[in-house]
């Protein structure tokens, strides 16, 4: 069967929301909203939010019908499943809506460039040039699939909220809290029209509510965590923004800096924090557009991918990358898209533009973006209506209040702010809203993908056993009580060795073992979960055929999983279906993967190296060691001796004047096997003459591993660590137990995630050693 493991939880979707909401738009709008209408800005942004809030409340009850991935083009297409033509406007119009806001936060970025960080010389360049290259760079990193974990999105989300807190801070603690608060109450300005004016610019800064939305089929326990996720981050960056606004308002700068627009926020840093302060505020205001624009990619590409699939784009857009595994050519018309923007509302038509004209800039493309994002929010009003309506019955894990009066509030709500909207991008914005739909009138469509596709195996088949034995009552009873071992396997063509030795590990257990056989195919950050379903249903088949070929005395399930994170999947899986061991391959390419699953099973781990070159599965090759890692493998080697195999305990003494590692501890542990050799060699390091010693013998290498001395073996090697590598190059096949001897540390818990990030950007684990290399210690 093929499923789909959610990796995000509320802490992750909150930081998405808010770190999404924390953009140009707080750092551009801030000094343009003090300078027209003064402290009233903060009622503006207020207003804003409340009417982003009534459509973010239908996102929420949607989501929670509705928890897959897409956001309102996916909402939209499920309540309108007949109106092809209202499904493309609304897809299209989000897909304009995204690249336009990336657009906006690039030329901000671009803007603040030119005023805070290029020197003179650089200063011919033409405006817009710095925020394209941006967006080509961003584009090719997701057409190539990068990637962002949940926690790096949460560590940047801290910084930017970070930043704002040392500029409201400063600002405060520069004039003083008594005199912020008489300066800000003085310089409310009751300009109606003024406040409505600056809300409508101010609404792209709360569309960030839609990330969350789109990311559902990512988060776990959607119905529940999206809607509390998403009136979490709006409500916090609604009083962020209120707080930034007060610190404008109480900076000691002429009225002309706030004239600056969208660069201001920078001179008014300078201004109480000083040289050092502003520098603070330009390096985090650059990096939150940068990181919000990356995240606008993904959405725009990620609406892209679907309408491909659907029909209401060319059918390339539902492409993924043989290499990449990304929709490709979706990330690729993104990266087209927000360049021409920014080349024509900034490069050709602004201020600072080559044609001389300024005709459009920086404002207008605010409204371009915005009136692309407040029309199809409108259709999501009302297909809230139409669902509750014709839908009455469908489980709603969150209901939005005052059906159908606030829904009809804030489609009345949008159409004002788009009547307050800069005239020239609302203009433009609908000049390219009706190109297109009269190209896709012209185009007629494609067929949607499912009805392209005749599915051979339906989604959702039972795992399959060599048994067959029906699920429920007393097989359930029964199947709880057996020897569960959970075979992750990336590759499919492994499956048959790696089957064989979970069975030769699970003999002797009392009861008949079950070997769960899980692979995950990742989904990248750009590829929606529902294009890659297909491939992971054929390698799980693939899995199947292999099996049934090689006739394996085992009973067996298969599992396809789809992740964005193939450690949490394999873990998750384990708790979940309570899994006694796992059985993995050593990391080759993704160490991260096998050290965070080491680190955070619930029960022991085997991870195997040179599997395919496994011939004889009943001889054991284990060294004399010592220490509690060793200890705990002892039971096991014994098991599987008594299941007849032949043990070898091979006890080394290092050339270099070391002691002979001592046999009497692991011999008595070893007793009842009929077939015990001991081996007493000499060699250059340890590591030698286990290896040269189990080529002589033939068979399974095993060594301990414990996880309680993780920083001390990844970090400064060891004999276990050395072996491994000496093993894989002599193609010996090994098989390394982590063990829970021992409870860790909490200082080790919280040194591990440093070490690993240090060890991941600073360098590969060889180089690491030759700087901080001890005497090497027999395990």
């Amino acid at each position: 069967m093929v499923e789909h493991t959610r990796t995000l939880d509320f802490k992750i979707a909150f930081a998405i929301g808010l770190g999404t909401m924390i953009a140009a738009g707080i750092f551009s709008l801030s000094g343009t909203a003090v300078f027209r209408i003064g402290s009233s800005a903060v009622v503006a942004f207020v207003l804003a939010a409340l009417v982003a809030g009534i459509t973010a409340a239908a996102y929420s009850e949607f989501a929670s019908i509705y928890s897959e991935n897409g956001g309102g083009y996916l909402f939209c297409s499920r309540t309108f499943e007949e109106r092809d033509r209202l499904k493309y406007g609304v897809g299209m119009s989000l897909f304009l809506g995204y690249t336009g806001t990336t657009a906006f936060y690039l030329a901000t970025m671009d803007e603040w460039f030119f005023r805070f960080i290029l020197p003179e010389s650089l200063q011919v360049l033409p405006h817009g040039s710095v925020g394209i290259l941006a967006a080509l760079t961003l584009g090719m990193l997701n057409a190539r699939g990068t990637e962002e974990s949940g926690m790096f999105q949460l560590i940047v989300t801290s910084a930017k909220v970070g930043v704002l807190f040392a500029f409201i801070g400063g600002a405060i603690a520069f004039v003083g809290p008594t005199k912020a608060t008489a300066t800000f109450v003085s310089s409310v300005e009751v300009e109606p029209i003024g406040i409505v004016s600056v809300a409508a610019l101010a609404f792209i800064t709360f569309f960030g509510f839609s990330a969350i939305a789109a990311s559902a089929g990512e988060i776990i326990e959607p119905r529940r965590t999206v809607p509390r996720s998403i009136a979490a981050s709006m409500v916090t960056v609604t009083v962020l923004y209120a707080l930034v606004i007060i610190a404008m308002v109480n900076a000691p700068v002429p009225r002309e800096v706030l004239a600056q627009g969208e660069t201001a926020m920078g001179t008014v840093a300078a201004s109480f924090l000083g040289p050092w302060g502003q520098l603070l505020i330009v390096a985090g205001a650059v990096f939150s557009m940068v990181s919000a624009s990356n995240a606008s990619i993904l959405a725009a590409s990620g609406i892209g991918s679907l309408m491909g699939r659907q029909g209401h784009a060319p059918r390339q857009f539902a492409r993924i990358h043989r290499d990449y595994r990304t929709p490709f050519w979706s990330v690729t018309t993104a990266t087209a898209t927000i360049s021409l923007l920014i080349f024509a509302f900034i490069t050709l038509f602004s201020e600072h533009g080559l044609l001389g004209v300024h005709s459009l800039g920086l404002e207008s493309l605010t409204g371009f973006a915005t009136f692309n994002l407040l029309v199809p929010l409108a259709v999501v009003d009302i297909a809230l209506i139409y669902s509750r309506r014709n839908h009455p019955d469908i489980e709603r894990g969150f209901s939005m209040p005052l059906v159908p009066a606030l829904p009809v509030v804030g489609v009345l709500a949008n159409l004002a702010l788009i009547l307050n909207l800069p005239p020239v991008g609302v203009v433009v914005g609908a000049v390219f809203t009706l190109g297109l739909f009269v190209a896709y009138f012209v185009w007629g469509g494609a067929p949607h993908v499912e009805e392209l596709v005749e599915r051979v195996v339906p989604p959702g088949v039972p795992a399959t056993t060599t048994s067959g034995a029906p699920a429920g009552g007393e097989a359930e009873e029964a199947e709880s009580e057996r020897f569960r071992i959970l075979v992750a396997i990336a590759r499919p063509e492994r499956a048959v060795p790696y089957v064989r030795l979970a069975e030769m590990l699970s003999r002797g257990r009392g009861t008949e073992p079950l070997v769960q056989i899980l692979n995950v195919t990742h989904i990248p950050d750009q590829t929606p979960n529902e294009m890659v379903r297909e491939t992971a249903q054929e390698r799980a088949m693939r899995i199947e055929e292999q099996l049934s070929a090689a006739d394996v005395d085992v009973e067996y399930t298969v599992e396809g999983h789809v992740c964005r994170d193939i450690a949490f999947d394999i873990l998750q899986t384990a708790r979940d279906d309570q899994a006694d061991q796992i059985l993995m391959g050593y990391p080759e390419e993704h160490p991260t993967i096998t050290e965070t699953v080491e680190y955070n099973a619930p029960c022991g781990v085997f991870f195997t190296s040179n599997v395919d070159a496994i011939d004889d599965l009943s001889t054991i090759n284990i060294g004399a060691g010592g220490g509690p890692h060793h200890l705990a493998l002892l039971p096991i080697v014994n098991r599987l001796g008594e299941q007849g195999a032949e043990v070898h305990v091979i006890s080394v003494t290092p050339e270099t004047g070391g002691t002979a590692e001592p046999v009497d501890e692991t011999v008595s542990a070893l007793m009842e096997i009929e077939s015990l050799h001991v081996h007493n060699v000499t060699a250059d390091t340890v590591a030698e003459g286990l290896v040269s010693t189990t080529i002589g013998n033939g068979g399974l290498l095993v060594i301990g591993a414990t996880r309680d001395r993780r920083l001390r073996r990844w970090v400064f090697g060891s004999t276990p660590d050395r072996t491994i590598d000496l093993a894989r190059s002599s193609n010996v096949p090994l098989l390394i137990h982590a063990s829970t001897s021992g409870v860790s540390g909490r200082i080790e818990e919280y040194l591990f995630p440093i070490y690993r990030y240090l060890r991941r950007h600073l360098g590969e684990r060889r180089a690491f050693r030759r700087i901080i290399e001890t005497p090497s210690e027999t395990e």
